[in-house]
């Protein structure tokens, strides 16, 4: 039988070889294969968009899980003026933001055109342009496999974070201790969107930072602005062969901030004066400028480089392997450290590679 290849199951579309791969459609096929894995020692990853993964070029030699589940179920207006959405955890996740937009249910539609699946999104609190998961998460339902128990975990009890939360705190190497099941959001009802906090889309839409707009204009520009940067899938177009943004936005102390350059950008990062800053910004002002890598003789051979729209996403220009794209980031990684003294992180999950 031929081998299922990781690089025909993620967006960056590089991967060697599952040792065993199997697709569940339903919870209890969920459950069954991770228990079946578990009882038997191997090694499990779990997947399902394949947005968030860089694998690495021998493969992944145990059990490859694709969940698969979709579907979703609404519970009928609550007393908060809202409707509570039950989601099965491989349902598509950009699906069920144009169904929100297209139903009345406010919250969600600044996250439009990010790919994968809705069970992945709480793992490292999803967010774009100025909006996260965690501000419509009312509940995540797993498998938890300590404890070979269902858990359902609250919004407070995940722990959310900048890119991250309790599920993705107790993942290690893409096995996860938490599947998850469902996910459950609470949508206000309303054509109105979330208020606008991301000053570039407040701009697209021509509001002021703060307010609100129609959410069906949110969505419309945020999917513009997103194709713009090569972040929108489009098999025709390698700038969205890609994990999406490589790496996080910095977080560091505000003298370490201070120390950069005027116009670098800066974001207040909660308690105790951090400071986040822009990971695209500290990459172009190290000298790694959109398409780097392209040249041949280069890092990747030109086989993998920075998009030629954005800074942040490495790309494969149709024949690059784990180890090329690997070998971009390691560059821009290494060159901003010696640059800044700021050292960057990965945003996708890395399996069996390491910078």
């Amino acid at each position: 039988m031929t081998p299922t290849l990781l690089s025909q199951l993620t967006t960056a579309a590089v991967g060697g070889p599952a040792g065993t791969f199997i697709e569940a459609r339903t919870e209890a096929e969920i459950i069954d294969a991770v228990r079946t894995a578990d009882a038997a020692g191997v090694p499990l990853l779990i997947i399902s968009g394949g947005s968030n993964l860089l694998v690495s070029d021998d493969g992944f030699p145990g059990t490859v899980l694709r969940i698969a589940s979709e579907g979703f179920t609404v519970n009928a207006e609550d007393s908060c003026g809202g409707v509570a959405v039950v989601v099965q955890a491989g349902h598509n996740w950009d699906a069920l933001v144009r169904h929100a937009v297209l139903h009345a249910w406010s919250g969600i539609e600044a996250l439009a055109g990010i790919p994968g699946s809705t069970g992945a999104t709480p793992v490292q609190n999803v967010g774009a342009y100025g909006s996260d998961v965690s501000q419509t998460i009312a509940a995540v339902r797993t498998w938890d496999r300590q404890r070979n128990a269902v858990q359902t975990f609250t919004s407070s009890e995940l722990k959310f974070g900048y890119r991250d939360s309790i599920l993705k705190q107790t993942t290690v190497n893409g096995s996860p201790r938490y599947v998850v099941l469902t996910v459950e959001f609470q949508l206000p009802l309303g054509r109105m969107s979330a208020p606008i906090r991301y000053a570039e889309l407040a701009r697209a839409l021509g509001v002021e930072p703060g307010k609100r707009a129609y959410a069906n204009d949110v969505r419309r520009e945020v999917l513009r602005l997103r194709a713009s940067k090569g972040m929108v899938l489009d098999p025709a177009d390698p700038d969205t062969s890609s994990t999406g943004s490589f790496f996080t936005n910095p977080i560091v102390s505000a003298d370490l901030a201070a120390a950069l350059p005027a116009d670098a950008p800066r974001y207040t990062a909660g308690e105790g004066g951090l400071v986040k800053l822009s990971a695209a910004w500290l990459i172009d002002q190290a000298g790694f400028g959109k398409g780097f890598g392209l040249d041949p003789s280069g890092v990747s051979g030109g086989r993998a480089s920075l998009s030629t729209k954005h800074t942040l996403a490495i790309t494969n220009r149709g024949a690059a392997s784990a180890a090329d794209m690997v070998a971009v980031a390691r560059e821009v990684r290494a060159g901003v450290e010696r640059r800044f003294g700021i050292a960057l992180h990965p945003e996708p999950l890395l399996i069996g590679l390491e910078l």
